[in-house]
C-alpha cells in the first residue's frame, strides 16, 4: 500500500468547518474520510488506508457490506419508521432472530448503545423492586472501575473516568463501584441485600483493552446467582464476533442474566441497540414504563437481520479468532525488538491493544497513530499510551500481515 499524500486543501477546508460550526467535544486524527469497503478507508484526496478501528468495533462486518446496504436500500424504499404505536412487519421476525440466537425469551430493541444501557439500569432496578423485594428507591448496582458504559448523565454517575464526570455533576445515587477483576472484592459487594444487578463489560474496551483473569466472569456470575442478583454483560463492544466468539461471554460460558448489545448490530450502517433477557425479568416492565420512538424501527429490523446473518454465513467470529492470535504474535515480536517503546501487547480476537512507553523526546502513542496515519492505517490513542487495533471481522489473513508489516514500520522507526 502506498503512503498516503499529504493533506490536501479540501481535507483541511473541511476540517476547519467542523472546527468552526461542531461541537470540540472530539479530538480525531488529521485525516477527511469519505468512503468504505471492507477493510479500507479512502479520503477526500483518494487515499487508502487499512481501518484499524472499526469506529469503534460497530464496523465488525466491513464498511458498507452488500448484504446490509442492500437490506436497507430494499426497506428504505417501502417503510422506515411507524412508532411502537402500531406494530409493524419487521419487528417480531427480528426480535425472534435475535432471542433464538442469543438464547433468551425476550428482547427490547432501542438506538444507541448508551440508550441500551440506560434501558438495562432501569430493567434491573424494576426487577429488584418487583421480584427481589427491595424496598422502594433502596436498589443498587454494582459495577467495576475503570468502566466506560456511555456518557449520560445517568451513566456517568458511576463513571471514574474524570473526562466524562469533570464538571457534569450533581451524580445520580444507587451505584457502588468496585475493582474489576477482583472477585473478592465483588463477593464483598454482593452482600448488600439492596443490590439487584452486577454490570460490568467482558473486557474493558475504553479502558485500553483489559482482559480479566480466566475464570472471572464465571466466578462473577456465580457470586451473583448466590447472592439473586442479575449478572448484567455490556458487549457492545466485545460482543458479535469481536473477541472471537459471538459473545465474549461465551469464552466462559457464561450466560448474563441481561445481556446489552450494539455497535455492530447493524454493521455500522445506523443505531441499533438491544437489551436481551428472560420473561422473569423482561415482563417487569409494563406498557407506558419505557420506549423510544425509533426503537425497534422496521428499517432497523431489516438492517439488524443482516447484519446478523453476515456473521454467522461468514464465520466471523473464527476467523477473529484465529487472525487474533496471528496479529499478538506478529506484535510481540515487535515488542521483543523494540521494548524500549512497546511495554504490553494484550487482547483476545481482533480486539487488541498495544500499550506505547513515552519516547525520550515526549513523543507518545498519538504520535505513532499519526505516523500509522502517514503510512496507511488508522488507529486511534486511548488513556493517552494505549493503542487499540480492532479491524473489521472481514479483513484476510493477507491484509492482516500486510498492515502488521506496516505497524512494524512505523515502530521501527519510531
Amino acid at each position: 500500500m502506498l503512503a498516503p499524500t499529504p493533506t490536501t486543501t479540501r481535507a483541511a477546508e473541511l476540517m476547519q468547518l467542523e472546527d468552526q460550526y461542531g461541537a470540540h467535544n472530539y479530538h480525531p486524527l488529521p485525516v477527511v474520510l469519505e468512503r468504505g469497503q471492507g477493510t479500507y478507508l479512502w479520503d477526500v484526496a483518494g487515499n487508502q488506508y487499512f481501518d484499524f478501528l472499526s469506529a469503534y468495533s460497530a464496523v465488525n462486518q466491513g464498511h458498507c457490506h452488500p448484504r446490509i446496504i442492500g437490506a436497507l436500500t430494499e426497506q428504505a424504499q417501502k417503510l422506515t419508521l411507524t412508532s411502537r404505536a402500531f406494530f409493524n412487519d419487521r419487528l417480531g421476525a427480528a426480535e425472534k432472530q435475535i432471542c433464538e440466537l442469543f438464547g433468551y425469551d425476550k428482547a427490547l430493541l432501542m438506538n444507541s448503545g448508551a440508550e441500551a444501557v440506560e434501558t438495562a439500569l432501569k430493567l434491573a432496578r424494576k426487577w429488584g423492586y418487583q421480584e427481589k423485594g427491595i424496598a422502594p428507591n433502596m436498589a443498587r448496582i454494582v459495577v467495576a472501575e475503570h468502566n466506560f458504559h456511555g456518557r449520560t448523565t445517568g451513566i456517568i454517575s458511576f463513571s471514574t473516568d474524570p473526562d466524562s464526570t469533570g464538571g457534569f455533576g450533581p451524580y445520580v445515587p444507587g451505584y457502588q463501584v468496585v475493582p474489576y477483576n477482583d472477585i473478592p472484592a465483588l463477593e464483598a459487594a454482593l452482600q448488600d441485600p439492596h443490590v439487584c444487578a452486577f454490570m460490568v463489560e467482558p473486557i474493558q474496551g475504553e479502558a485500553g483493552v483489559m482482559v480479566p483473569a480466566i475464570g472471572y466472569l464465571a466466578q462473577a456470575a456465580a457470586a451473583c446467582r448466590q447472592h439473586n442478583v442479575l449478572f448484567v454483560a455490556d458487549e457492545i463492544q466485545t460482543g458479535l464476533g469481536r473477541t472471537g466468539k459471538m459473545l465474549a461471554c461465551d469464552h466462559e460460558a457464561v450466560h448474563p442474566d441481561v445481556l446489552i448489545l450494539g455497535k455492530a448490530l447493524s454493521g455500522g450502517v445506523l443505531p441499533v441497540s438491544a437489551v436481551l433477557a428472560d420473561d422473569a425479568i423482561m415482563l417487569t416492565i409494563k406498557p407506558g414504563q419505557h420506549g423510544s420512538t425509533f426503537g425497534g424501527n422496521p428499517l432497523a429490523c431489516a438492517v439488524m437481520q443482516a447484519a446478523l446473518d453476515v456473521l454467522i454465513d461468514e464465520n466471523l467470529a473464527e476467523n477473529a479468532s484465529r487472525l487474533g492470535i496471528i496479529f499478538r504474535a506478529e506484535m510481540k515480536k515487535l515488542q521483543a525488538q523494540r521494548p524500549e517503546l512497546i511495554e504490553l501487547v494484550r487482547g483476545k480476537g481482533l480486539l487488541n491493544a498495544v500499550v506505547i512507553k513515552p519516547a525520550a523526546d515526549g513523543r507518545t502513542a498519538w504520535d505513532v497513530c499519526v505516523m500509522l496515519m502517514e503510512r496507511g492505517l488508522l488507529a486511534k490513542p486511548t488513556h493517552g499510551d494505549i493503542i487499540r487495533f480492532a479491524p473489521p471481522l472481514v479483513i484476510t489473513e493477507s491484509e492482516l500481515r500486510e498492515a502488521c508489516v506496516l505497524i512494524a514500520d512505523v515502530i521501527r522507526a519510531f
